[in-house]
């Protein structure tokens, strides 16, 4: 096992329609990310768009499915297999609409809380243990479908808040990566 190899893999829907939706704020951090360390997504692996980076002695694996959402995890199955790294290296980002916009919660495990590109990574690896950052879009307003919702893009008012929130969820990555996931949970799971 390469415990000094991470993946981190963005969820999100392939394609130039789906790249401002808010189910596509996993695919958002991940381009973050390149950006900050200067590295370009430009190789197919996995049914993924990857790119890999040497950061603090830690060699990161950044990963984009492209089998679309509820498919994510044939792509982190086929990832972690073949960079043979423990499920505690694999850290999975995505929307989530039980937090507010502006708000992310590292968690070292658990249940899907309805996302299905969560259901379906959880069905590939076997498992519900490795670590998830979760970044808030908000509920839908009134009664609108949250399918409806999530495939909408941010509205222009909330992009500066995009913004910020991916800064922090980058931030906490590279906390997890550098540190450890206790330490990322601890600074980035407030009220910040």
């Amino acid at each position: 096992m390469e415990d000094n190899t991470y993946i981190i893999v963005g969820l999100g829907n392939p394609g130039r329609e789906y790249k401002d939706n808010r189910h596509n704020v996993g695919f958002m951090l991940i381009d973050r990310l390149s950006i900050r360390l200067n590295v370009r997504m430009r190789r197919m692996q996995s049914k993924a768009l990857v790119a890999s980076v040497i950061y603090e002695q830690n060699r990161l694996i950044f990963a984009k499915p492209q089998t679309y959402m509820n498919l994510s995890g044939q792509s982190i199955q086929g990832l972690s297999r073949f960079y043979k790294v423990p499920f505690e290296n694999v850290i999975v980002a995505h929307d989530d609409l039980d937090l507010p916009l502006g708000k992310i919660r590292i968690r070292p495990g658990g249940g899907p809380g309805g996302q299905k590109g969560i259901v379906s990574t959880i069905d590939h690896l076997g498992t519900e243990d490795f670590p998830r950052l979760r970044i808030g879009i908000g509920r839908p307003p009134g009664r609108m479908e949250p399918a409806s919702y999530v495939l909408q893009d941010f509205a222009k008012a909330d992009l500066t808040l995009v913004s910020e929130v991916l800064d922090k969820a980058a931030d906490a990555i590279l906390v997890f990566i550098t540190e450890s996931l206790d330490a990322a949970m601890n600074k980035f799971n407030g009220d910040t």
